[in-house]
C-alpha cells in the first residue's frame, strides 16, 4: 500500500538527509516539484516525493549535472507512467537510454572506488610513517 500522508519541507529534509536550501533549488530548477501546497503555502511533498529526491541525492555522489538527472528522471516517469505508457521503439529508445545511465553510473562507482583505494593507501602511508618515526615512543 503506498503512503499517501503528505509531508511538509523539514520532513522530507529528515527524511532525505537533504537541506532545506537544497530542495528548494532542486524544485526551482525542476528536478521535484511538491505535490501540494498547504492552506498557508507551504510546500506538501508524498513518499513520492521523498523517493524522487533520493534518487537525485544517490545521482550526486557520481557527479550528474542538473540536465542529466532531469533526463534520467524524465526517462523513469515516462517508462512508469500508467497512462500514456511509451510502446514499441519509444519505450524501447527509453529502456537503452535508461541503460546507458546505468552504464554511466556503474563506470562512476568503479572510479570512485579507484580513487578510494588510493586514498586508503595514502592515509596507511601517513600512519605506517607516524609509527616508523625515529624518536617516537613506542606503544605497549
Amino acid at each position: 500500500m503506498t503512503e499517501h500522508r503528505q509531508m511538509q519541507i523539514g520532513e522530507v529534509a529528515e527524511r532525505t538527509g537533504l537541506s532545506l536550501r537544497t530542495i528548494r533549488h532542486y524544485e526551482e530548477v525542476g528536478l521535484v516539484i511538491p505535490s501540494a501546497r498547504s492552506k498557508g503555502g507551504f510546500r506538501l511533498y508524498t513518499s513520492a516525493d521523498v523517493d524522487r529526491l533520493m534518487v537525485i541525492r544517490r545521482m550526486k555522489p557520481l557527479d550528474f549535472s542538473l540536465d542529466e538527472m532531469r533526463d534520467l528522471l524524465d526517462i523513469t516517469d515516462r517508462l512508469a507512467a500508467s497512462d500514456d505508457a511509451p510502446a514499441g521503439e519509444d519505450r524501447e529508445r527509453l529502456r537503452e537510454r535508461l541503460d546507458a545511465y546505468r552504464e554511466m553510473a556503474d563506470a562512476r562507482c568503479e572510479t570512485l572506488r579507484a580513487r578510494l583505494a588510493m586514498a586508503e593507501d595514502f592515509a596507511a602511508t601517513l600512519r605506517q610513517r607516524l609509527e616508523n618515526e625515529p624518536g617516537r615512543p613506542t606503544q605497549r
